[in-house]
């Protein structure tokens, strides 16, 4: 997609979110987030918004910190001086949204600012991150409210693509419990796309070239969407080979937010 089409994204993402959130009671446990309920679900994409929209509209060159969110106040003094009430804390989550719109939309395609995965701008990887941030919780909201939830594949793909060929290939602090090099290939069936994970040491290597793996994973965009940020298990996919191969991913590649990097 196109820089406007990820803001696009963006905003219709964060209503989803916004509306779901209102729905469902604040103390609601939040399934595929340890210790959080729904109030630290809004908080943290909140904040996240926040930490985004400061490194695109400031200019910054390295990791803002952003470990509570008294950190945002110098650069959103309205938004992020203090935690709102919970009577007003959706609200907040809206205008945190709208800000983080606002930022994206002011930039030129060619804005050069920090940027932490591959992406033809800085630009293009602050909105494309902020949906599928958006997406993937927006999911977790109507879970626990037991809402419906839908994904199209298109988007499903493009989400899936930035975490395979993005996060997963980042370096990993810890060392995977592989005694060789294993292969992991990804195929989303529905639109024909595929990925082969090379899992070895601390390193996942990304190829979008076709080849022979340890285990084939083969479910629709949206299934491997879910499957892959570990919010579904591996009975919506057929597993083609040896399945422990799944178990090397969901101990390597877990997303943690810790305040920044």
């Amino acid at each position: 997609m196109k820089i406007p089409e990820y803001i696009e994204c963006v905003a219709a993402e964060g209503d989803r979110f916004a509306g779901a959130a209102d729905r469902v009671e604040l103390d609601t446990t939040i399934a595929a987030c340890d210790g959080w309920d729904m109030r630290a679900l809004i908080r943290h994409l909140g904040l996240i918004h926040l930490w985004a929209a400061a490194h695109v509209a400031f200019s910054t060159d390295d990791w803002l910190d952003a470990d509570d969110i008294p950190d945002m106040a110098q650069y959103w003094p309205e938004l992020g001086a203090s935690w709102p009430d919970d009577e007003k804390l959706v609200e907040w989550y809206r205008r945190t949204n709208g800000n983080l719109v606002r930022v994206l939309q002011s930039a030129p395609d060619d804005h050069q600012c920090f940027s932490f995965l591959p992406a033809p701008t800085p630009v293009t990887m602050w909105a494309r991150r902020q949906a599928s941030e958006i997406a993937i919780h927006r999911f977790d909201a109507e879970q626990a409210g037991g809402l419906p939830t839908h994904f199209e594949a298109p988007f499903a793909v493009d989400m899936l693509d930035e975490l395979l060929s993005g996060f997963a290939q980042r370096p990993r602090s810890t060392s995977i419990a592989a005694a060789t090099a294993q292969v992991l290939g990804v195929r989303a069936s529905d639109v024909d796309e595929h990925w082969h994970l090379t899992i070895d040491g601390d390193r996942i290597r990304t190829s979008r070239e076709r080849g022979d793996a340890d285990l084939m994973v083969t479910a629709t965009a949206a299934e491997l969407y879910l499957l892959m940020w570990n919010r579904a298990d591996e009975s919506i996919a057929t597993l083609e080979g040896d399945p422990s191969v799944l178990g090397l991913w969901r101990e390597s590649c877990r997303v943690r937010w810790s305040g920044g990097e």
